[in-house]
């Protein structure tokens, strides 16, 4: 199935949305109302096969958490994931069983090239 993980509050999450122009066969899954679960989170680790490109290290609550703690493994990585859901890098396309995570560029546009391709 196809799905997007975004945040309605992220202006980035929501331009990227339109700029795609995703038809009906899209979930999207809003994830500040819906927070992600595990068998969620596990779905996206087998397609990636790491907790950290899941991560959104840019979230004001790791750098607190970087204050403490120093190091971080996958399992604080999926950890975090699941208890805030600042920690989850967005927005995360999943298209035809490809996944596109982040708003990078690079990213956006290998997501848009992929779509016009189906």
């Amino acid at each position: 199935m196809n799905t997007v993980y975004y945040l309605n509050s992220c202006n980035t999450c929501m331009k990227i949305i339109k700029e795609l122009n995703l038809d009906d066969s899209f979930k999207l899954k809003e994830i500040k109302n819906n927070p992600i679960n595990s068998l969620e989170l596990n779905y996206l680790y087998n397609k990636t096969e790491s907790y950290e490109a899941l991560f959104n290290k840019r979230a004001v609550l790791f750098r607190e958490k970087k204050k403490i703690q120093n190091h971080f493994n996958e399992q604080d990585y999926k950890k975090l994931i699941l208890e805030h859901y600042t920690f989850l890098k967005r927005p995360i396309l999943i298209i035809k069983n490809k996944i596109f995570i982040g708003n990078s560029k690079l990213v956006i546009a290998e997501a848009n090239k992929f779509l016009n391709e189906q």
